[in-house]
């Protein structure tokens, strides 16, 4: 399962909302090899099902994630900081065994 923070819950919105995102969109979260630590990850919203995604609802938002990158996302929490060490969507992933300096890249 992957979750959604109250205050990524409200960015998201907020963001879909000046996109202008399409009826039925959804967020799609994902793994990608790159980055430093060696599994970038992945965000957009999109409109297109595949046949091997799974589909994640929690706070009233559809989440959907391939098959292939919830072997790396489970138990993940989609959270969002407005703070000084910086500002943005990122991910609570207990499978990271490490990560890079940025956060936008991690190990398992």
């Amino acid at each position: 399962m992957i979750t959604i923070s109250d205050n990524a819950q409200d960015y998201i919105r907020q963001q879909m909302a000046k996109e202008g995102s399409a009826e039925g969109s959804f967020v799609r979260v994902g793994v990608k090899g790159g980055g430093c630590s060696g599994l970038s990850y992945e965000m957009k919203f999109d409109t297109e099902m595949g046949p091997s995604d799974q589909v994640f609802e929690d706070k009233g938002l559809k989440l959907v994630v391939e098959m292939k990158s919830l072997l790396y996302l489970y138990g993940t929490e989609l959270d969002y900081s407005s703070g000084l060490n910086g500002k943005g969507l990122f991910f609570n992933n207990p499978n990271a065994s490490r990560t890079c300096a940025c956060g936008e890249s991690f190990a398992v």
